[in-house]
């Protein structure tokens, strides 16, 4: 128990102060490959609304607990234009691995392939899982590394946030 607590302190502590540096942080227009082969632009899967985008691994258990909640909030606010992008950092080796673990899940939201972290290093997203709530022009508006347990309150808190925004700014 101890020795989890040294593990868990320091990384809240770490992920507290450098959140407020990434929120409203711009992203740049990124390629990312999509794991049924395709490529796509991020701008492209915000055309319709905001998007959550989670850094992830198979070998990640946190990152597999979150991802049920990913895709509740998938089929949840779909139809008010929000996605779920959870792009896994495995390795090429482990391509099988990704497409047996998603399809056994049934997860219905996109999956992206970022095999070298080259798109994880450009949203600084060091330590999985990470999420990145992105706004329609690109803008981070909130930004949290790691999952415990009680989490995903906050991340649906903040999509609804982030969705009501959209919804204020699409209606001025």
């Amino acid at each position: 128990m101890k020795s989890t607590l040294y593990f868990i302190i320091p990384l809240l502590i770490v992920s507290f102060l450098f959140a407020d540096k990434k929120r409203d942080m711009m992203l740049p227009d990124l390629t990312i490959k999509l794991i049924n082969g395709k490529k796509t632009r991020l701008s492209t899967l915000l055309e319709d609304g905001p998007i959550l985008v989670e850094f992830w691994a198979t070998w990640c258990a946190p990152c597999k607990k979150e991802m049920i909640f990913l895709e509740e909030y998938h089929k949840k606010y779909s139809d008010r234009g929000f996605r779920v992008l959870a792009i896994s950092t495995d390795s090429p080796k482990s391509m099988s691995k990704i497409k047996s673990y998603i399809r056994a899940k049934k997860h219905t939201f996109l999956v992206g392939l970022d095999p070298n972290q080259e798109v994880a290093k450009k949203m600084n997203a060091m330590v999985m899982p990470t999420v990145l709530l992105v706004d329609k022009d690109r803008k981070v508006s909130w930004f949290h590394q790691g999952f415990v347990p009680g989490d995903e309150k906050e991340i649906e808190a903040q999509i609804i946030k982030l969705l009501d925004a959209n919804n204020q700014m699409d209606s001025n």
